[in-house]
C-alpha cells in the first residue's frame, strides 16, 4: 500500500510492494545479424532492381562484385560464377542495368546486398549490347582493318560451303554455282548455325578446312535470315577469331542484306545473301567467259570484213591480169618442183654410195674377226695359262711346307722353355712358402693353444680350471682339460692338464658326463713370463 510522509515537503510516494523487473535479453552480434537476414529474406524475397553499375570488380574465381546506385542510394550486388557465365554482355562501370535476385545480408560485414540471378541492360537488349561491345573490342585489335583482308582467288577449283545441311542455302548456292561455273567443286561442311553448340562446330569446321590435303581454295560461311538470337553464333568471339586465324580466304553470307554480324566484319568479303556469295565466288570465271565471248564476236566481224574486202579486190582485177599472174605463179611452182626433184636424186645417190662403203667395211671386219681363228687363239692361251698355274702351285706348296715345318720347330722350343721357366718359379715359391708357414714354427716344438670358441690363448689369465683347450702340434693335435692355473710370474709356471680323447668335441663336453676312466696324463708346460 502506498503511504505519504507528511513531514516531507516533496510529498514523495513509495510503493511498499514493487514487482521485480524482467531480466534483460542480450544478443550476440552474429545472432542479431542472422535474425535480421532471415527477416529481410522472408519479407522481400526476389526483386528487380534498376540502377547504374559502379565499382565493378570481377574476381579470379569468376564471381562478379559491383555496386548498383542511383541519385539517392546504393546497393552492393554479387553475381556468382554460375550466373555470371550466363550473361550475354560484359558489365562495366557506368552501364545502366536491371538485376533480379534475392535481398540478403552479408553477415561477416553486416552489409545489405543483392545476390543476383540474372542481369540485363536497361533500355538496350543484352544481345545488342554484347554485339556492340565485342565489335568495339575487335575493332580496337585491328581485326576489321582492310589491310588484313585477303583477295579471293580468281579461279577457285574447290569451294567449301559451311552451313546447315537442312536449309535452303545449299540448294540456292549449288544452282547458281552450277549455272555460272559447271566445273567448280563444292565441298559442303554441315554444321549447326544456331544453338549452344553452333559456335563450337563452326570453329572446328574452319580449323579442319585448313588442312592442305583437302585442297580447298575458298571458304563460304552461310546461313539464312533470322533474329538476333538466331544469329548469336556468328556474333560470338570464338567464331570471329577462328575466321581471322583461317589461312584461307573466308566469305560471309549470313542473313539478309540488312543483317550484319561480327563474322561479316572479320571475313575477307561480305556477301549480302548466300546467293550473292555464289555469284561473287564465280564472278571471275563469268567475267572471263563474257570476255572470251566478246572477243569471239569481234574476231568474227573482223574476219567477215577482211573476206569482203578480198572479194571486192578480186572483182576489181581484170581477167588478163589474172591469167598472167596465174601463169607466172604456175611457172614458179614448176621450177620449184624441178629443183626439188634434182635435189632428191642427188640425195638418193649419196645415201646409196655411203651405204655401199659401209657394207664393204663390215665385210672386211667380219673376215678379220673369224670365229674359228679366235677360238684357236683362245685355246692356246688357255693351255699356256694352265701350265703356268700348275708350276706356280708346285712352287707355292713346297715353300709352304718348309715354312710350316720351321714354325712347328720354333713353337716346340718356345713351349719347352716357357714350361721349364714356370716349373723353376713354382719350386722357388714353394720353398719361400714353406719358410714362412706357421707350421714350420710348430715343427720346432711349439704348440698353438686355442679355447673352445677358437680364441688363441696367450696368457694363463685366460684359462679356468676344468676348461677344455685345443692344442695343435707340428703333427697332429689333442684336447686337454686344465686342472690348475697359476698366475704368470717372472719364473716359469706349470699348468696341469689332462688329455681328453680326440673323439670328444667341445660341444659334447659336460662336467656331469665326464668319464673317470679317461686317461689322466699329466703334462707340465712352462709358461715363460705369461707370453709363450
Amino acid at each position: 500500500m502506498p503511504f505519504e510522509d507528511p513531514s516531507s515537503q516533496l510529498a514523495l510516494r513509495f510503493e511498499a510492494d514493487r514487482p521485480a523487473r524482467p531480466a534483460r535479453s542480450i544478443l550476440r552480434v552474429s545472432q542479431l545479424v542472422a535474425e535480421a537476414r532471415s527477416l529481410v529474406e522472408q519479407s522481400l524475397g526476389n526483386v528487380w532492381v534498376e540502377g547504374e553499375i559502379s565499382n565493378f570488380r570481377p574476381s579470379s574465381a569468376g564471381h562478379l562484385y559491383f555496386t548498383l546506385k542511383d541519385e539517392a542510394a546504393q546497393l552492393s550486388v554479387v553475381l556468382f560464377r554460375r550466373q555470371a557465365l550466363l550473361l550475354r554482355f560484359r558489365p562495366e562501370d557506368g552501364l545502366a542495368v536491371r538485376v533480379r535476385g534475392a535481398i540478403s545480408i552479408y553477415e561477416q560485414r553486416g552489409q545489405l546486398q543483392l545476390v543476383g540471378e540474372t542481369m540485363e541492360p536497361a533500355g538496350v537488349g543484352s544481345l545488342q549490347l554484347a554485339f556492340e561491345q565485342l565489335r568495339e573490342r575487335l575493332r580496337a585489335e585491328g581485326l576489321f582493318d582492310a589491310e588484313r583482308k585477303r583477295p579471293l582467288p580468281p579461279f577457285p577449283r574447290t569451294v567449301a560451303l559451311v552451313t546447315s545441311p537442312t536449309g535452303a542455302v545449299i540448294r540456292d548456292f549449288l544452282q547458281i554455282a552450277r549455272r555460272r561455273h559447271a566445273a567448280l567443286d563444292v565441298l559442303v561442311v554441315p554444321v549447326a548455325v544456331q544453338g549452344d553448340s553452333a559456335a563450337a562446330e563452326i570453329e572446328t569446321a574452319l580449323r579442319r578446312l585448313a588442312d592442305p590435303a583437302l585442297s580447298v581454295d575458298l571458304i563460304v560461311l552461310a546461313r539464312g535470315g533470322g533474329s538476333l538470337e538466331d544469329m548469336a553464333a556468328f556474333n560470338s568471339e570464338r567464331v570471329a577469331r577462328s575466321i581471322a586465324a583461317s589461312p584461307l580466304p573466308v566469305v560471309s553470307a549470313i542473313g539478309h542484306e540488312t543483317d550484319f554480324t561480327i563474322a561479316d566484319f572479320v571475313a575477307d568479303l561480305r556477301a549480302p545473301t548466300p546467293s550473292a556469295a555464289a555469284e561473287l565466288v564465280t564472278a571471275s570465271l563469268a567475267n572471263v567467259a563474257d570476255r572470251v565471248f566478246e572477243l569471239h564476236r569481234r574476231l568474227e566481224r573482223a574476219a567477215r570484213f577482211q573476206l569482203l574486202q578480198a572479194r571486192q579486190h578480186f572483182a576489181a582485177l581484170r581477167a588478163s591480169r589474172i591469167d598472167a599472174r596465174f601463169t607466172a605463179a604456175l611457172g614458179q611452182r614448176q621450177q620449184r618442183l624441178d629443183d626439188l626433184s634434182a635435189a632428191l636424186d642427188a640425195a638418193l645417190s649419196l645415201r646409196l654410195r655411203q651405204a655401199r662403203l659401209r657394207l664393204e667395211a663390215l665385210a672386211a671386219l667380219t673376215l678379220r674377226r673369224d670365229p674359228q681363228r679366235q677360238l684357236s687363239t683362245a685355246r692356246e692361251q688357255l693351255a699356256s695359262l694352265r701350265e703356268r698355274l700348275q708350276a706356280s702351285a708346285i712352287r707355292c706348296s713346297h715353300a709352304s711346307s718348309l715354312a710350316h715345318r720351321a714354325l712347328a720347330e720354333r713353337l716346340d722350343r718356345t713351349i719347352h722353355s716357357v714350361v721349364e721357366a714356370r716349373r723353376q718359379m713354382q719350386a722357388q715359391l714353394q720353398l719361400q712358402l714353406a719358410a714362412l708357414s706357421p707350421l714350420a714354427v710348430l715343427e720346432r716344438g711349439y704348440a698353438l693353444v686355442q679355447a673352445a670358441d677358437g680364441t688363441i690363448l696367450r696368457d694363463s689369465s685366460q684359462l679356468q680350471p676344468n676348461q677344455l683347450v685345443h692344442a695343435r702340434l707340428g703333427k697332429g693335435s689333442f684336447i686337454s682339460r686344465v686342472e690348475e692355473v697359476q698366475a704368470a710370474t717372472v719364473q716359469a709356471t706349470t699348468i696341469q692338464t689332462t688329455t681328453v680323447p680326440r673323439e670328444k668335441t667341445l660341444a659334447q663336453s659336460d662336467p656331469q658326463s665326464r668319464s673317470t676312466n679317461a686317461p689322466a696324463t699329466k703334462i707340465k708346460e712352462n709358461n715363460r713370463q705369461g707370453k709363450e
